[in-house]
């Protein structure tokens, strides 16, 4: 059973975080009036003490979703506005996750519309490492599940047989010189992140693990891309290799990306798949 991606929408998740940021400012109404009497009971000026502590916490959770807003409508924002939107959707993530249940929709969809949004963010601040700084986090499920080779410790092992795509991959990586380890889930991952320290991450995953992950090595920059996976999930998945040097692109010096743009040096030529 061929398993078909839809093309994400950033205003999915926008929408979801707009209305959990307002169940979270009235739910921080009620809590400050059920704790008014107690408060003043101790001293009157305890109620409004802390109603200013929920003020300011609403405050800046309003300011991650203005943020988050005008990153999407291709403002240029402050750092302490990009800082505020991530904090934001770490905060709100979850409410939106309920509300979304609540409203029938798919948590998939939203962990895509989460993705894309995180994506876009990443992409405006206009980060640019060096090739050995770039990391490139690939999924165990890439590799052809009848091959023999074990990967995840070295990607070396691979033959290049092009029974799946992780000799695309090698020769795409060799291409720009930056770092490729395939791994077999979140706790691999993050040792391999702890392991070469890379300056920012390029991950292939599935929308649950991107997800996770995003928020897992966080402020780290991650760019996500969606596995495709024909034979269904977990099972010998697949990733639009353009859409990978793409996002290569984004990351690494403009001078390596030209040099290595010029004839003959396309991964496809070189991997032979």
């Amino acid at each position: 059973m061929i398993e078909v991606v839809a093309r994400p929408k950033k205003r999915l998740f926008l929408a979801l975080i707009l209305v959990s940021l307002v169940v979270a400012a009235l739910s921080t109404y009620g809590l400050w009036m059920v704790s008014f009497s107690g408060l003043a009971n101790i001293s009157r000026y305890l109620p409004f003490i802390f109603g200013v502590l929920l003020a300011l916490i609403l405050f800046v959770i309003g300011s991650g979703v203005t943020g988050i807003i005008l990153a999407i409508l291709g403002f240029h924002t402050l750092d302490v506005f990009q800082g505020a939107a991530w904090s934001t959707i770490n905060l709100l993530f979850p409410m939106a996750i309920r509300i979304g249940k609540l409203f029938d929709v798919d948590k998939e969809r939203i962990e895509r519309s989460f993705i894309e949004v995180s994506n876009h963010l990443v992409r405006q601040k206009h980060i640019t490492v060096l090739p050995e700084k770039l990391l490139i986090l690939v999924p165990h499920c890439i590799q052809n599940e009848a091959c023999p080779h074990k990967i995840t410790r070295d990607v070396a092992n691979c033959k290049g047989c092009g029974q799946c795509q992780i000799g695309s991959l090698i020769s795409l990586t060799n291409q720009y010189g930056v770092h490729l380890a395939v791994v077999t889930g979140g706790t691999l991952a993050r040792k391999v992140i702890k392991t070469l320290r890379p300056h920012a991450v390029l991950a292939i995953a599935c929308e649950r693990d991107l997800t996770s992950g995003i928020q897992d090595v966080f402020p780290l920059p991650v760019l996500g891309i969606l596995n495709e996976r024909p034979c269904g999930p977990c099972c010998n998945t697949k990733v639009d290799i353009a859409q990978v040097e793409a996002a290569i692109g984004y990351f690494i010096e403009e001078k390596v990306v030209n040099d290595n743009e010029r004839p003959g040096n396309s991964a496809e030529s070189n991997s032979g798949n």
